[in-house]
């Protein structure tokens, strides 16, 4: 076969395997937005336009937590040292919400400031790819990951575990991780190594459990509600929407709610708003 016929084999043959392989991911533009979500399956950043989240001023009971995470946060985005965070402990009483109302204070006073990047849980494998996008990037990020929990023989924490601390690269200083979970270690400890353990050094197994907490320079625990704080959040929202309620009225029907739910908690004052909304025949923006 003559060379010619040969190059132009050739060439057809690399234009066949370029149409086949995936397109390159695109340079993200991180300017464009203040959040954004983390796809691992294609391995780019999606920009949010607009973040689901409530006011800082509108989360009670939670006042000690709050003003740590804020000044740390500020830290952070002013180019100083911060801590990772872990906000563990009872559902519902905003630890999500705590992250995302901390990142709209911060870039309400600076805008700009900090972007908020989403990572789920089952991508957590993927962070050592998405700390080598962000790197570089000229902006302060917070990674955030929602009920972060491993089970027992789920690996994918040693990723997580070299990223926060402990790899060569460490952790770029333009990031800082944050998390949430019901959790306060984040791997589960079975009543059975308690009381016995069939290894030589049981400590050494407890451990490699607990260490992945002890990456977090910061613990903050959230508690379930009293009657009182409850009842502080419903007012507190009640007062923001405009609802003109009695308070006896008001406080009667939220304590009705919260026990046909068998809980208080601030997504439970929510959901209680939510509905007196609808029974006002009102929005909530």
């Amino acid at each position: 076969m003559p060379d010619t016929e040969n190059t132009a084999a050739l060439l057809r043959i690399a234009e066949a395997l370029e149409r086949l392989a995936p397109p390159r991911p695109l340079a993200p533009d991180l300017e464009r937005a203040d959040a954004f979500v983390w796809q691992a399956d294609s391995q780019r950043l999606v920009a949010v336009p607009a973040v689901s989240r409530v006011r800082l001023d509108l989360l009670r009971g939670i006042d000690r937590v709050r003003d740590i995470l804020l000044d740390n946060t500020r830290r952070h985005a002013a180019g100083y040292a911060a801590n990772n965070a872990l906000l563990w402990g009872a559902r519902g009483m905003g630890k999500s919400s705590l992250i995302k109302a901390v990142h709209g204070a911060v870039n309400e006073a600076t805008p700009g400031a900090l972007a908020l990047v989403e990572i789920h849980r089952e991508d957590v494998a993927s962070l050592p790819h998405l700390l080598h996008v962000l790197r570089g990037a000229r902006r302060r990020f917070v990674l955030f990951c929602d009920d972060l929990s491993f089970a027992g023989e789920d690996t994918s924490y040693k990723s997580l575990k070299a990223v926060l601390e402990g790899g060569l690269e460490g952790r770029p200083r333009n990031v800082i991780f944050y998390a949430t979970s019901n959790r306060r270690h984040l791997m589960p400890r079975e009543m059975i190594e308690n009381e016995r353990a069939s290894a030589i050094n049981p400590n050494e197994a407890i451990d490699e459990k607990v260490s992945l907490s002890d990456r977090f320079g910061l613990w903050l625990g959230f508690h379930a509600c009293s009657q009182d704080d409850y009842l502080a959040i419903v007012a507190g929202y009640a007062a923001h929407y405009g609802f003109a309620v009695p308070s006896t009225t008001l406080h009667a029907e939220a304590l009705e709610w919260s026990m046909t739910r068998g809980a208080r908690s601030g997504r439970v004052a929510w959901q209680f708003i939510q509905d007196l909304a609808g029974r006002h025949g009102r929005r909530l923006d």
